[in-house]
């Protein structure tokens, strides 16, 4: 019994030595990176990058598949950002990426149907409303994405350019 015990406290030494060995040594460092660059994008999930958000384009810069310049909301400033931490030259936005103005999904209370589609679409969970209930936007929340609008079924939600109607859009009039 006492060998028993002894060989199992051996073999869990020996796999505790295997076990952090593996760690410190083949502990990939890209996750570092990955999370340095996503720290630095907006962090709006809005795809317009091409990927389905910013963690996934983060991955994508740090092994060498996408350019730096391919979020339009973070615009130059993440740019440069990007450029200094991986020690790459500065480039203009893409070309063929729209540059859209900031706005802020709307939904008009007279045609939502309460479907929560919107709901689930929405990446930061800006919209609030249960089923068969009227959904709201937070404003302080909406990142302007988009992603609401193609899944309601009854077109209700409009996105309203934040530069021309800030002040309309808090106080209720669109």
């Amino acid at each position: 019994m006492l060998l028993g015990i002894l060989a199992l406290s051996l073999l869990a030494l020996l796999c505790g030595f295997v076990l952090g060995y593996v760690h410190s040594h083949l502990d990939p460092k890209e996750d570092f990176v990955v999370t340095q660059i996503e720290s630095l994008l907006p962090q709006i999930q809005c795809a317009q990058c091409g990927y389905p958000g910013c963690r996934p384009y983060a991955q994508a810069i740090a092994q060498g598949e996408a350019e730096i310049n391919l979020c339009p909301p973070g615009g130059e400033t993440t740019i440069k950002a990007l450029a200094q931490l991986l020690d790459q030259e500065v480039k203009p936005l893409d070309p063929n990426l729209e540059q859209k103005p900031k706005s802020l999904a709307v939904i008009n209370p007279n045609q939502c149907i309460g479907c929560t589609l919107c709901i689930q679409a929405c990446p930061v969970d800006a919209i609030i409303g249960a089923p068969r209930y009227l959904h709201v936007v937070i404003p302080e929340e909406c990142t302007g994405c988009e992603l609401c609008i193609a899944p309601c079924p009854v077109d209700c939600i409009e996105m309203i350019s934040l530069e021309n109607n800030r002040q309309n859009i808090f106080r209720g009039r669109f």
